[in-house]
C-alpha cells in the first residue's frame, strides 16, 4: 500500500509520524510519502519537501509563499498521476491541503483528513470542501464529530492525536526542583507567533516577577533561532532574572511548572493531560481581531475550554474578561489580543501561585476532564479504518 501525506505544522509532524507507525504496525509493507518533517522521515516516510518550514499565519505569509505552494501542488498532482497511490492523508493545514485534496479526487484517490482544519470555529462554508474532497474526517473531539457529521461530512471519531504523543514525553529531571516557584513559558512552534506573542508574554513576566520575586521562568522554544530570538528580547529586558531558555523541552517544562502562560493550539491538550493550569494568550493585529470577531462561531479559541462548555457555538464573541461567566466556565482563562492585557495575565498566574486553594481548584477541574476525554490510540484507529477501506476496495475491485 501506498500513501502520499501532506502535513505542514511541527505539531502534525508528530501526529503524521505517530500514525505512520502504526500503519507500519499494521502492514510492514505499507510505503509512505509526501511533504511532511523530520519526525516523519524518522518515522519511515520518504519526505518530498520539508513542508513545516513553510508552517505560517495569516494571509500574507501565505501571498509571500505562494509561488511555492503552486509548484508543491503541481509536484503532487504529477505524483497522483503517475504513481496512483492507494490514499492521501491529510494533516491540519488547509489553505495548501485544499488544494491537496482536490487534485487528488481529480485522479480517483481516497483521501483522509486526519486532525481535520476547524472549520466549525469560522467561516464555517468551508465545511463543503470537506464533504466534497474527503472519503472520511478522523475527529478528535466529540463536539466536532457531531457537527460535522450533522453536515453530512463522513467522519469517525478516533480520539485527539495529541494524547497519543504524550505517553512519550520524557520526565522532567532533577535540575527543575531548585527552581520553585517555576512558571512555564510557551511561546509558539511557529516563528511568527513567537515575533507576535513573546513581547507580550515578556510584560506579564515583569509584572509576575514584581508580585511574586521568588519565581522563576522556564521558557520553550521550538526551533534554535527561536532561543536566539527570545534570549535578545531577554537581554534588553535586564530586569527580569531567573528566566531561562530550553529548545526541544516543551513537556519537561510543562510537568515541573507549576503553571504556565502559553500560546492558543493543541499544546492546550498536552496541558490537559499534565492536569497544568495554564492562561492562554494570542497576539493578533487589530484587524484580524476585528475579522475573527465577525466570522468566528466558537465560543472559545482553546479547545480544553470548548471541552467542557455548556454550548460550544455562538454567533458573536465578546472579549474574555476577568470575571465574566465565560472566565467562570472556562478552565484556562484565555486572551485572544490586539492590545496589551499583560496585567490580565499576570493577575491569573500571580492568583495561583500565591494561593494553593486557587491553584488546586484548577487542577481538579483538570483531573475531571482528562480522565472523560484524554485517551490515547487515535492513530492506531486511524491506520486500522484507512487499511480497512483500501482491502475492502481491493476486494471489490
Amino acid at each position: 500500500m501506498k500513501v502520499f501525506f501532506s502535513v505542514g505544522e511541527p505539531s502534525g509532524d508528530v501526529h503524521g509520524a505517530n500514525l505512520i507507525r502504526e500503519m507500519k504496525a499494521i502492514d510492514p509493507d505499507t510505503e509512505c510519502v509526501g511533504f511532511g518533517g523530520s519526525k516523519m522521515a524518522q518515522a519511515g516516510c520518504d519526505i518530498h519537501f520539508d513542508l513545516t518550514t513553510l508552517a505560517i499565519m495569516w494571509i500574507g505569509g501565505a501571498l509571500q509563499n505562494l509561488r511555492q505552494f503552486f509548484r508543491l501542488a503541481d509536484q503532487a498532482e504529477e505524483y497522483f498521476r503517475t504513481q496512483k497511490p492507494d490514499a492521501v492523508v491529510l494533516i491540519d493545514y488547509p489553505g495548501f491541503n485544499w488544494h491537496i485534496a482536490k487534485r487528488a479526487k481529480k485522479y480517483g484517490v481516497p483521501v483522509y483528513y486526519y486532525s481535520p482544519p476547524q472549520v466549525w470555529a469560522w467561516a464555517s462554508h468551508r465545511v463543503k470542501k470537506l464533504r466534497e474532497r474527503t472519503d472520511c474526517v478522523f475527529s478528535g473531539l466529540p463536539f466536532e464529530t457531531d457537527w460535522l457529521r450533522e453536515r453530512g461530512v463522513r467522519v469517525e471519531y478516533v480520539g485527539h492525536p495529541f494524547f497519543d504523543e504524550t505517553k512519550h514525553h520524557p520526565l522532567p529531571d532533577a535540575q527543575w526542583e531548585a527552581q520553585r516557584p517555576l512558571v512555564g513559558i510557551l511561546p509558539g512552534s511557529r516563528t511568527q507567533e513567537v515575533k507576535l506573542n513573546f513581547p507580550l508574554f515578556l510584560k506579564a513576566m515583569r509584572k509576575i516577577q514584581k508580585q511574586v520575586p521568588p519565581v522563576h521562568f522556564a521558557i520553550a522554544a521550538y526551533r534554535p533561532q527561536h532561543a536566539q530570538m527570545i534570549e535578545e528580547l531577554l537581554q534588553k529586558a535586564d530586569d527580569i532574572s531567573n528566566a531561562n531558555v530550553f529548545v526541544q523541552r516543551t513537556p519537561e517544562i510543562i510537568q515541573a511548572a507549576e503553571c504556565c502562560v502559553s500560546v492558543s493550539g493543541s499544546v492546550s491538550l498536552e496541558l490537559l493531560y499534565h492536569e497544568k493550569p495554564t492562561v492562554i494568550l494570542y497576539k493578533i493585529s487589530r484587524l484580524a481581531w476585528w475579522i475573527q470577531w465577525l466570522f468566528r462561531r466558537s465560543k472559545y479559541i482553546t479547545l480544553v475550554n470548548l471541552l467542557v462548555a455548556k454550548e460550544a457555538f455562538r454567533s458573536r464573541n465578546p472579549e474574555f474578561r476577568p470575571g465574566s461567566a465565560d472566565a467562570r466556565e472556562a478552565i484556562f482563562p484565555e486572551y485572544l489580543v490586539c492590545r496589551d492585557r499583560s496585567d490580565w495575565i499576570a493577575r491569573d498566574i500571580v492568583e495561583w501561585l500565591t494561593s494553593p486553594d486557587a491553584l488546586n481548584e484548577r487542577r481538579e477541574r483538570l483531573r475531571a476532564l482528562k480522565a472523560e476525554v484524554a485517551q490515547s490510540g487515535a492513530a492506531k484507529r486511524a491506520a486500522q479504518i484507512i487499511l480497512a477501506h483500501r482491502q475492502r476496495s481491493r476486494e471489490n475491485s
